[in-house]
């Protein structure tokens, strides 16, 4: 039976396909990306079997998230109705929002129906106040290590910088083995790899009245460690400073590291058959400083809908059928999407096809959106600058600390 018609029976079981007549006549638009289309036409085709006035059309030009922003925009900035639903990176968020291009969702999806999801995926959904999107698509970053290193060297998984580092100092043996990759290329993976730090020694880009605190004590430090790992202790590979997230995975996989920070996507690469590390992987919440709290970037994707949209009534009913436990479970087990819904973290098929979801399940519950601000593309590429530039050794961490808190700050019209 293939997955389509097994989906249809399991969703008719759980009463999401019941025949509904009386609504108008609607095609409702959406922009995906095209790496998960199969899933998505067969839930479309799910949700038209239970309105069959309702279809979904799914646009997939490209697997750009660069190039479905530009896309939106494109259509936003023209006022157009051609997108009902906008699939958004959490990113996007505060940005559709302040220009008015989404419309609100609190009177649709109350405090009541967020109980069950995931709460950095709420948090990251809100601007100012008002909720624009329903999670359907988590993701977080983690520490990923080689167990059956650390286990043979007798060391527990570390929890605080200081026992990373110095477990990374002990079992890398290099140039076969080095102790810590990440992603260190200037783009947007090392701020996310940064506030990961940041907020694992207490600080933050923002506080929680919106002042710039950036430079801070807690960023020297933070900026300071990784600056250690890459300069002075010398954990990472010399080329660390120019890796994305697949040259950490490749280099992790290919086992040339004993720990590596990355996505949860890396997770079911490393457990292929033929992967020279398979069954030798862990993974924990990300390290923070002694007497504070790991923290991990939240990333994943949500649905809202447009403001222009012609089609909003039918539009909604796609959200509340794309994002229930059922479509998700079904997402998770035909294209591998991480669910936003708690429940589904204790579901037993999900547990036995992703048994690793219970420790991921404790990542992504410290999981928090990056800076909510409708300028925060600005914001990142100024991080990304300096970030760099300490890394390869040409301003100190506290001389990057400061540049970014004057350059935010002008960019923001604040000095």
């Amino acid at each position: 039976m293939n997955w389509f018609f097994r989906a249809i029976i399991v969703l008719a079981s759980a009463g999401l396909i019941v025949g509904c007549t009386g609504e108008k006549e609607a095609t409702i638009t959406i922009l995906i990306s095209p790496d998960h289309i199969k899933g998505w036409k067969a839930i479309g085709e799910a949700f038209s079997k239970k309105y069959p006035n309702l279809k979904v059309n799914f646009e997939a030009p490209s697997s750009s998230t660069d190039d479905r922003q530009t896309k939106y925009t494109t259509c936003f900035l023209a006022e157009d109705a051609a997108y009902d639903l906008v699939y958004m990176d959490i990113i996007w968020v505060p940005k559709f929002a302040s220009k008015g291009w989404l419309e609100p969702l609190d009177d649709k999806f109350p405090e009541s129906a967020r109980a069950d999801f995931l709460p950095g995926d709420i948090e990251g959904s809100i601007y100012k106040g008002k909720i624009y999107r329903v999670p359907m698509q988590s993701d977080a970053g983690m520490l990923y290590f080689r167990k059956d290193l650390l286990e043979k060297a007798k060391l527990k998984p570390p929890q605080t910088f200081s026992e990373l580092m110095r477990a990374c100092t002990k079992l890398q043996k290099k140039p076969d083995l080095y102790g810590y990759v990440f992603q260190g290329k200037q783009y947007e993976g090392l701020v996310c790899n940064f506030l990961e730090i940041l907020w694992g020694y207490g600080g933050d880009v923002f506080d929680s009245d919106g002042k710039l605190v950036i430079n801070s004590p807690e960023a020297v430090k933070a900026l300071g460690w990784l600056v250690d790992a890459v300069r002075n202790y010398q954990v990472c590979p010399m080329g660390v400073t120019t890796y994305n997230e697949e040259e950490c995975h490749r280099t992790f996989q290919e086992g040339h590291a004993v720990f590596m920070r990355n996505w949860p996507y890396a997770w079911s690469m490393t457990q292929q058959e033929g992967s020279p590390v398979k069954g030798k992987v862990g993974i924990v919440p990300m390290v923070h400083a002694a007497g504070k709290k790991s923290a991990a970037t939240l990333g994943g994707w949500g649905i809202g809908i447009s403001k222009f949209s012609n089609n909003k009534k039918e539009a909604w009913k796609f959200i509340e059928f794309a994002t229930s436990a059922p479509i998700q479970k079904l997402l998770h087990e035909r294209e591998g999407l991480i669910p936003t819904r708690k429940s589904l973290f204790k579901d037993k098929d999900i547990l036995e096809k992703s048994p690793h979801y219970g420790k991921l399940y404790k990542v992504l519950l410290g999981a928090r959106p990056r800076p909510v601000h409708e300028r925060y593309t600005e914001i990142s590429d100024i991080m990304q600058k300096h970030l760099s530039a300490s890394l390869i050794g040409d301003e100190t961490p506290r001389q990057a600390a400061r540049l970014m808190a004057v350059e935010i700050e002008v960019a923001l019209g604040q000095k």
